[in-house]
């Protein structure tokens, strides 16, 4: 059989933000070949034929953004929690919407959530997924080529949790060791699994620790809350006699390959564990800013040496996925607090890719452009009106585009977003069978 040409793609004339060892600025070429980057420079030129060329003057090139906590599965959820304490918009809407769901809901939800990714720049996630249906994530993932580690959530316990949703520690743990071994390192190893159990207060002790061996002897990672709320570290600190790291760090959940969301509320001491054992943080700022969660201590944790990453969180918590709005909210919180030398652009710009990237344990892979690293990034539009005239990088993506302004994405060197548009994606369609699904879930979810 004859060997398909390997396709090239080279982007000509950008700002390139590499966010190389160096921090290096390149204003020229970029050059992909297959999955990689093949080569960066000032004036690349190419002979070879089959080169796709995209004008990138005016443009910023950039490592695809990383998001290490969102949830697919919420995304037809958007706009129908607002206004509720975390109480209250957990147990009255999201739980109830959540055993709602059918295959072909969670896919509508999926697909739609990872176009939005796709769209405003972001090309790898780590998902928190499913109780039931997390196949439809995955399947999601792979028809848009988004770059995904997705594991289904695990709930074997917890007040008010309906029925449907709550299975024994055995049924959870069968069938995500089923999903693991259907999904992980499929796609040329694009899609991943992780285990996921849903938190501390809706996991017991048993799974918890059945969870750590099983990812322990699999090499996966795992991902879980942990102190979003006020609320919840008093109910962990009541069941376990512990605070909420260092329970799950005293059954073996900590380390490089574990994942916690949120952080709000953490003791020095837990701070202390997570900078010890390389316990990676996701700070989702829009997420706690609209549940009044609190204001994580991200320049203290940065300080001290922990890795912190940024994401959304869901469509439910923050209505909005783009990772451009969050770098923004991240940057400018803090400064009420701590001052405003507090979190600089290149800083948040990092906690968006590499520190993202090292969550994954894709680092070498992923997170900044370099020849030899997969072919994951965004060209942004910098020369809008919103824009001018600033020209460093770093506080154009922080602080003044968007989303909005990405008008190309790849994702393993293949075009997922040209122009403006996700590849393989009707939007107007994928919209409208949204709205019907939604509605179905919302009438399944009041009779339920």
């Amino acid at each position: 059989m004859k060997k398909r040409p390997v396709a090239r793609v080279l982007l000509r004339g950008g700002t390139i933000v590499t966010m190389n060892a160096r921090r290096e600025i390149v204003h020229g070429d970029l050059l992909v070949e297959g999955d990689r980057i093949a080569a960066i420079g000032p004036s690349l030129g190419s002979k070879r034929s089959s080169v796709e060329e995209i004008d990138a003057r005016g443009r910023l090139v950039i490592p695809g953004l990383v998001q290490p906590h969102v949830y697919l599965s919420r995304t037809l959820f958007r706009g129908r929690a607002d206004g509720l304490d975390p109480f209250d918009w957990m147990r009255r809407r999201i739980l109830p919407l959540e055993a709602a769901h059918t295959h072909e809901t969670l896919l509508v939800s999926a697909l739609l959530g990872g176009a939005e990714f796709l769209r405003s720049g972001t090309t790898a996630i780590l998902d928190a997924g499913a109780v039931h249906h997390t196949g439809a994530i995955f399947e999601a993932a792979k028809k848009l080529g988004l770059r995904a580690t997705i594991g289904k959530a695990m709930i074997d316990l917890g007040q008010g949790v309906p029925a449907s949703l709550r299975e024994t520690a055995d049924e959870s743990l069968a069938e995500s060791l089923r999903l693991a071994d259907l999904w992980h390192g499929a796609e040329h190893g694009r899609l991943r699994y992780a285990f996921a159990p849903r938190s501390a207060l809706a996991t017991s002790e048993e799974l918890l620790l059945r969870v750590v061996k099983e990812a322990r002897a699999r090499g996966l990672g795992m991902h879980t809350h942990a102190s979003m709320t006020s609320d919840d570290v008093l109910a962990v600190r009541e069941r376990s006699g512990k605070d909420n790291v260092a329970y799950l760090h005293a059954l073996g959940m900590s380390g490089p390959d574990t994942v916690l969301a949120h952080g709000v509320w953490l003791t020095s001491e837990e701070q202390r564990i997570l900078a010890e054992t390389g316990t990676h943080v996701v700070h989702c700022p829009s997420s706690n800013a609209k549940l009044a969660a609190g204001l994580a201590k991200v320049p203290d944790l940065l300080g001290m040496g922990v890795n912190v990453a940024l994401a959304t969180d869901s469509a439910a918590a923050a209505n909005s996925l783009d990772a451009f709005g969050e770098m923004r909210l991240a940057a400018l919180l803090h400064k009420i607090r701590f001052g405003p030398e507090a979190m600089p652009a290149e800083t948040v710009f990092e906690m968006a890719t590499l520190r993202g990237a090292r969550a994954l344990g894709l680092e070498a892979e992923i997170g900044s452009l370099e020849p030899g690293k997969k072919a994951d990034l965004a060209v942004v539009a910098a020369d809008r009106l919103h824009a001018a005239p600033a020209d460093d990088p770093y506080s154009l993506l922080v602080h003044s585009l968007t989303g909005a302004d990405v008008e190309h994405v790849l994702v393993d060197g293949e075009l997922r977003v040209r122009r403006g548009k996700v590849a393989g994606v009707d939007a107007k369609r994928l919209v409208a069978k949204a709205r019907l699904a939604a509605e179905d879930l919302a009438k399944s979810a009041a009779t339920s």
